[in-house]
């Protein structure tokens, strides 16, 4: 079976135990592992598929937590390392009324960023078929670093690129560095254009030629895809939303592993319709409960969801 493998940041994610109340409001928070490299990564073996996670954590309780959860959701973990000196990330997550997210960061610096390019194992993502990264791994060094040496190995290999810009404003020095550091090359355009994502020329300045697929998320209303053949919409469903946490990641990670099924749904829009719909139904359902990864769906769930359409 193909191997995706995810690179980046797992943390523990504080959430109050009451929506729509203010962290200061808050009487309780329930502890929920998050990061949505690793929500990525175990969206994939919650649906049958084959994932491995590469990143550090501290080698304090939480750090220990975490690769459990990864190796009970079947992770592969021969790419995890660990810190002596530093914490474990924490991020406070406050829940709006409507189920959206407003974040508070403690990581100054964690396990996270401190991954350098000697700690690679470079053999586990020279074996993937995808290789998945988010942005947050290129704030600062070293990791950012360790993050561009495991893309060229990657793409030296022959494996797939997958990324999702996954914008955390408040992780970066200014909106201008975020700007410029999300880029991840030069024939790479601004991933934040300060235009409107509603218009289509908007979100085409993102193209370049080395792009096999551009797909943009649109929540509840479903998703867009653009190749160099075709371009279209995909509807979403309708679900009773509780929380959005890790929404486009149950997306990525369906998404993902039906490409390493089947590389051909690139040059065939019917194929690529398919799988964007049961992508979307994946990421509808994990609304549905509180929590990223205790809120994936199975296969099943997900295809009595787009039966019930």
């Amino acid at each position: 079976m193909a191997m995706i493998v995810a690179f980046g940041e797992m943390l523990i994610d504080f959430v109050p135990d009451v929506a729509g109340v203010s962290l200061a409001e808050s009487k309780g928070f329930i502890k929920a592992p998050g990061g949505a490299p690793a929500n990525v990564a175990c969206a994939i073996t919650k649906l049958g598929g084959k994932s491995a996670f590469v990143g550090k954590f501290g080698d304090d309780e939480f750090g220990h937590m975490l690769v459990n959860i990864l190796k009970q959701n079947s992770v592969n973990t021969d790419g995890v390392c660990f810190d002596k000196e530093a914490r474990t990330a924490l991020a406070f997550v406050t829940l709006k009324q409507n189920g959206e997210r407003e974040f508070m960061f403690y990581r100054n610096p964690s396990a996270d960023m401190l991954l350098k390019e000697s700690e690679l194992n470079l053999n586990l993502i020279k074996q993937a078929k995808i290789f998945h990264y988010g942005s947050i791994s290129l704030i600062s060094e070293p990791c950012r670093s360790a993050h561009m040496a495991a893309m060229k190995a990657a793409k030296s290999a022959g494996v797939l690129l997958s990324y999702d810009p996954n914008v955390r404003l408040p992780l970066w020095p200014s909106a201008d560095a975020a700007r410029e550091g999300i880029k991840v090359s030069d024939e790479e355009v601004d991933f934040l254009t300060k235009g409107s994502a509603e218009k289509e020329e908007t979100v085409l300045s993102l193209w370049h030629d080395k792009l096999k697929l551009l797909l943009v998320t649109d929540g509840p209303k479903g998703c867009r895809y653009y190749t160099k053949s075709f371009k279209g919409k995909v509807a979403g469903y309708t679900v009773k939303t509780v929380d959005t946490t890790g929404a486009g990641d149950a997306f990525v990670g369906s998404f993902l592993m039906q490409v390493a099924k089947d590389p051909s749904i690139f040059e065939n829009e019917g194929k690529l319709k398919e799988a964007l719909a049961f992508s979307n139904a994946c990421g509808a359902i994990c609304t549905t409960q509180k929590g990223a990864i205790p809120a994936l769906p199975t296969t099943n769930d997900a295809q009595a969801l787009l039966k019930s359409k």
